[in-house]
């Protein structure tokens, strides 16, 4: 189901804190990047339809992009398959960044859960940037910090608070965002089997 661009950006939508991550400012930058530039071939702009995939685990990255519309699932595979949900992403959230700075292979899979639309950077042009950009070098920052804050917030929350009271978050970002989470998804976000969160979902109903 497609989801409007006032959804995602949590204006007028409340979801859930910090399991939907947005950033408009880093958006509006690569906006004005996009716009800027002259050739056009540094930036573009790709579409991905949902169950497409942005970046494969342990492949080689050829973008860094900047999610402009939809929503996609951040997800770390183990090595007996078992999947893991790092994040929901959404506007102005940026993916490839790491791999680009490090020139390494991708560290998760990143996939599009509704239709996406991403401003797309050539990896020589964004090292560029980073050295020549000093707004996007300190937005970037900023994002970083964000990341190392929100992965610690997870963490204490998950001991802090029932698994029943998690699922009830997930459910209602759900329904407030108007898309439709896979019972495998929502069990590799909270970490469990699909067993238990049907056993879960079952007290719910």
């Amino acid at each position: 189901m497609r989801i409007s661009e006032k959804e995602v950006r949590g204006k007028r939508t409340f979801v859930p804190r910090a399991m939907l991550r947005t950033n408009q400012s880093f958006l509006d930058r690569a906006k004005q990047l996009y716009d800027q530039q002259e050739r056009k071939d540094a930036i573009v702009v790709r579409h991905y339809r949902k169950g497409q995939h942005l970046f494969h685990q342990d492949e080689s990255s050829t973008k860094v992009m900047v999610i402009s519309r939809g929503i996609a699932k951040c997800y770390f595979t183990e090595a007996n398959d078992k999947a893991y949900i790092v994040e929901f992403l959404s506007t102005g959230e940026i993916v490839g960044e790491i791999e680009c700075i490090r020139n390494i292979s991708c560290l998760c899979s990143v996939q599009a859960m509704t239709e996406v639309t991403v401003y797309a950077f050539s990896l020589p042009y964004f090292r560029s940037l980073l050295n020549q950009d000093i707004v996007l070098s300190n937005k970037l920052l900023e994002v970083m910090a964000q990341r190392i804050v929100q992965t610690s917030s997870r963490a204490s929350y998950q001991q802090l608070y029932t698994l029943a009271h998690s699922l009830s978050r997930l459910l209602q970002m759900q329904s407030q965002l108007r898309i439709t989470i896979s019972k495998e998804d929502m069990a590799a976000y909270l970490g469990i089997s699909v067993r238990s969160l049907n056993r879960e979902l079952n007290k719910v109903h």
